[in-house]
């Protein structure tokens, strides 16, 4: 009650309203069943305008620094433990599998999972390549994959430029469902393949130039 509250009568007005969004696709979201949104991430608005335009409720696994942020940031941080967000530690090693485990439970149980295959923002404007994650979440669980490309928040939030929201308008494009593959999740030239498509739709939507190099940690 308390997430349908603070979505449905504050946070989605006051987007729709400053923002303007331009959606386009919503109906390639299934609107029952386990599905993984994956989205490119321009900026702390994405998971915000994700969770606030998306007709289901969104489950994120979001890194454990939108903690330890400040301004608008710790805004967005609060915002998302109220959706349901996992926090996580992106450290890698037994962090990673914890991720997984998180990941594997919102899908279980039926719901909607948001994540970024990037890892993290990127600083430059441009996509980067996947991390395999997301493919191995789709392959456990069965999931389809839903593309999302987010069109003009870093010029809301942009990276490094301060923690006051712009006036900007947004768009949010979703691409079509993209079906798990019934592969071994252990294959890592299956789960790279995947991943590699999915990427491919997020450019293919957005419109990003796309670099095949990971953002690096720093980047956070």
């Amino acid at each position: 009650m308390l997430y349908w509250g603070i979505k449905l009568v504050l946070v989605a007005p006051l987007l729709r309203l400053l923002l303007r969004p331009t959606i386009v696709g919503a109906a390639h979201v299934p609107r029952t069943g386990p599905v993984i949104l994956a989205g490119n991430h321009l900026s702390f608005m994405d998971p915000v305008a994700l969770a606030a335009l998306a007709r289901r409720r969104v489950h994120f696994l979001a890194a454990s620094n939108y903690y330890r942020q400040r301004g608008f940031a710790r805004v967005v941080g609060w915002f998302l433990t109220a959706t349901g967000m996992k926090p996580i530690d992106r450290a890698g090693g037994s962090a990673s599998e914890a991720s997984l485990r998180a990941g594997l439970a919102v899908l279980a149980s039926g719901e909607v999972l948001g994540i970024y295959p990037e890892g993290s923002r990127s600083r430059d404007g441009r996509l980067h390549r996947g991390r395999t994650g997301v493919a191995r979440l789709a392959m456990l669980s069965g999931a389809p994959v839903v593309p999302v490309a987010m069109v003009g928040t870093d010029a809301v939030i942009p990276v490094g430029g301060g923690v006051i929201p712009r006036i900007r308008p947004i768009g949010m494009r979703i691409g079509a469902p993209l079906p798990a593959p019934a592969a071994d999740a252990t294959d890592g030239a299956a789960l790279r393949a995947f991943t590699d498509r999915i990427m491919a739709a997020l450019q293919e939507l957005g419109g990003q130039e796309y670099v095949d190099e990971y953002t690096l940690n720093r980047h956070r």
